[in-house]
């Protein structure tokens, strides 16, 4: 049963597998990382575990029994007044299963729980068809349209959940 787990520093091979792995993947819905992701990797994972640890985001990954990386689920930007925004991707071997949207549900209640979050916001192209079905699901609602900017230069719209 794949586990969600708060990122930490020895999840940094299989969080690069997972994103070399379905770079192509993710590249047909999302914005391209670029190669200087991959080629700074090690700095930036350090940087996303220190901004965890200052409390301004929650980063995830969904872990799979062979410690495998299925997903990243993250909670940014965490404000004082209770809100974050939502962002998430999962391998393409994982689509279809349910995996995301149990992950997001998941990080919900986490997001109230253990980071005093009240409401969640994301944004998804218009084109992500799965990703607007993940939000629905997980009971994310639409609340109005997402900047292109916002979204790796797509069309789009924003969605929020109260927790």
């Amino acid at each position: 049963m794949p586990e969600l787990q708060p990122l930490r520093a020895d999840h940094a091979p299989a969080v690069l597998a997972f994103e070399v792995a379905n770079r192509a993947y993710f590249t047909a819905t999302i914005s391209d990382r670029g190669d200087a992701y991959f080629e700074e990797f090690t700095a930036r994972h350090d940087a996303l575990l220190a901004e965890q640890e200052a409390g301004v985001c929650a980063f995830y990954v969904l872990v799979d029994e062979d410690g495998s990386v299925l997903g990243r689920f993250n909670l940014i930007d965490i404000t004082e007044e209770h809100s974050a925004t939502l962002g998430y991707r999962v391998a393409q071997h994982a689509t279809g299963r349910g995996v995301a949207t149990a992950a997001v549900q998941e990080l919900c209640r986490l997001a109230a729980s253990r980071h005093g979050v009240h409401t969640i916001r994301a944004a998804t192209s218009h084109e992500n068809i799965a990703s607007q079905k993940v939000l629905a699901k997980a009971g994310f609602t639409p609340v109005g349209p997402a900047h292109p900017s916002n979204i790796g230069g797509k069309q789009g719209t924003w969605y929020r959940r109260d927790v």
